[in-house]
């Protein structure tokens, strides 16, 4: 990484101006062109230095007020076939193999819902229960009340 780089992830660390053009808004910012902040956005993720740029919203202020972690426990041989097809749902944010914690934490696919109501969430979790059929060996939720965690990489500003 260059300074070019880094002042390049200190002007987007916090997130892409709510500009009609945020990439332009950020080479005017550093004096340089729009297609060079994007060519080096996009070396950046190649090389792993950022993994994504993306959309993070805040499920709560969208309205959708009942967000749960599905937990399910599926037999190991099966857990890739049946995570994909999981993760393919257009209901679910979020779905990844986690390694099981027994004798207290049997589950190793986890699948994030979101829904506007407390019905719309339960919908979902049936849904994917069927989805896995006899592979579900068992399932919880758990329910989230806040956001804990919306940031990635941060680049303290007097070090660029």
């Amino acid at each position: 990484m260059d300074k070019i780089d880094r002042q390049i992830i200190t002007a987007t660390q916090a997130g892409l101006p709510l500009t009609p053009q945020p990439y332009q808004t950020i080479a005017d910012q550093l004096g340089i062109s729009a297609e060079i902040v994007m060519q080096r956005l996009s070396s950046m993720q190649k090389q792993k230095i950022i993994r994504r740029i993306g959309v993070v919203p805040n499920h709560y202020r969208l309205g959708y007020n009942f967000n749960g972690m599905t937990v399910w426990n599926i037999a190991d041989e099966h857990i890739d076939k049946m995570g994909k097809k999981v993760g393919q749902l257009d209901f679910v944010s979020h779905c990844y193999h986690r390694p099981r914690h027994e004798p207290e934490w049997h589950y190793n696919l986890f699948a994030m819902v979101h829904s506007k109501t407390e019905t719309g969430v339960k919908q979902q979790i049936s849904a994917i229960a069927e989805l896995l059929g006899d592979y579900n060996l068992g399932h919880n939720v758990l329910y989230s009340t806040r956001i804990l965690k919306k940031t990635g990489l941060r680049i303290d500003s007097k070090n660029v």
